[in-house]
């Protein structure tokens, strides 16, 4: 595990993000993650008690466990990018067995994929690392290609293989994002009903959001896509890092149509600060009552240095943890597991805290 210099090594300039302590909305108005959380905030919930079982059961997983914290691995890219773009790197990936034995090697909470890479080894593993099924999906073989997310499973298939979870995306802003948002928040209940949490992969798609910027990864967009998603009951956010604030305002230079926002939310809720910027993510989410998790993102040269900058911020800004794949999944095997573990060193560390 890294020791504080290392990570401040790894920062470089972005070394200041641990020195940073003035936050537009302050600690006392977020919910701070905690080890208890499952007892704090979701007992409360309408949840029922085998939700809370298997949340408790996750969050006292790996090398995070009872902390309030969780790292997850997700590979469910093998639809989401094709198995071609995401496995060529690393073929051994091609085998679902080696999904999870990376999760279990790595100490992670929890891993996330699809029906099919979990449901082939449920019977080893589902008794070993909570299971999380991804049941939609973009499917990326229709020419052109199209973005929907489409159901490869269902709720019962993924209970009686003994997953803890479920997962769904939405694309918030499509021309196909109603009709996701009906059929997971049916998921969503049905998955409650049955036990289990739910996940949602809270995402922007409509490339109107492209203008003078790419404001998919903007904290005032992607925090109503949070709000949205935690309306239907998502147990977890997963939430892009924000890059950038103003997509509302990009949107409606010269328009009068889209949506609704007050300029508050970038004077006085929010700065330029990346911490700033996820905080504001949070808020959205029951002001951190329910967690948030960032993605990881693509795969790239310093993917330690990148993935640990994210951790950085996100525990800053009060969320919850990192769900990262690719970064890991496409190094070998033990660089793979190096990566995940200096993610979870971020969490581990007491000098570094929420502002």
């Amino acid at each position: 595990m890294l020791q504080t210099k290392e990570i401040q090594e790894l920062l470089g300039k972005d070394a200041a993000l641990l020195e940073f302590s003035s936050p537009k909305i302050d600690k006392k108005s977020i919910t701070v993650p905690a080890k208890e959380v499952v007892d704090t905030t979701f007992s409360y919930s309408d949840r029922n008690n085998r939700v809370l079982g298997n949340l408790a059961r996750m969050y006292s997983s790996g090398n995070l466990a009872n902390t309030g914290y969780l790292s997850i691995l997700p590979v469910d890219q093998g639809i989401e990018h094709s198995a071609a773009a995401s496995f060529a790197k690393n073929p051994m990936f091609f085998d679902a067995e080696n999904i999870v034995k990376l999760a279990i090697a790595a100490g992670c909470n929890g891993v996330a994929s699809t029906l099919g890479v979990l449901g082939i080894v449920s019977r080893k593993y589902a008794h070993k690392i909570p299971f999380i099924v991804k049941l939609n999906h973009n499917e990326l073989l229709t020419s052109p290609n199209t973005f929907d997310q489409v159901m490869f499973g269902t709720v019962d298939q993924a209970y009686n293989m003994g997953a803890a979870g479920v997962g769904a995306t939405i694309y918030y802003g499509s021309p196909e994002s109603n009709r996701q948002i009906v059929e997971v928040s049916k998921m969503f209940a049905h998955a409650h009903s049955k036990g289990m949490f739910t996940i949602l992969w809270c995402y922007l798609r409509n490339s109107d959001f492209k203008t003078d910027k790419d404001y998919h990864a903007s904290a005032d967009l992607t925090g109503q896509a949070n709000h949205l998603g935690v309306t239907i009951e998502a147990d977890i956010i997963k939430q892009k890092l924000p890059e950038n604030n103003g997509g509302y305002k990009a949107m409606n230079s010269g328009k009068t149509s889209f949506g609704k926002y007050d300029q508050r939310i970038y004077t006085e809720l929010c700065s330029d600060n990346p911490i700033d910027l996820a905080r504001y993510q949070l808020m959205n989410n029951y002001a951190g009552r329910i967690p948030l998790i960032n993605s990881g993102g693509a795969s790239g040269k310093n993917d330690i240095a990148a993935a640990v900058r994210t951790a950085v911020i996100n525990k800053r800004a009060g969320g919850s943890g990192l769900i990262l794949g690719r970064k890991a999944f496409q190094k070998p095997f033990e660089q793979g597991v190096e990566i995940i573990q200096a993610v979870q060193s971020v969490y581990l560390n007491p000098d570094i805290t929420v502002v």
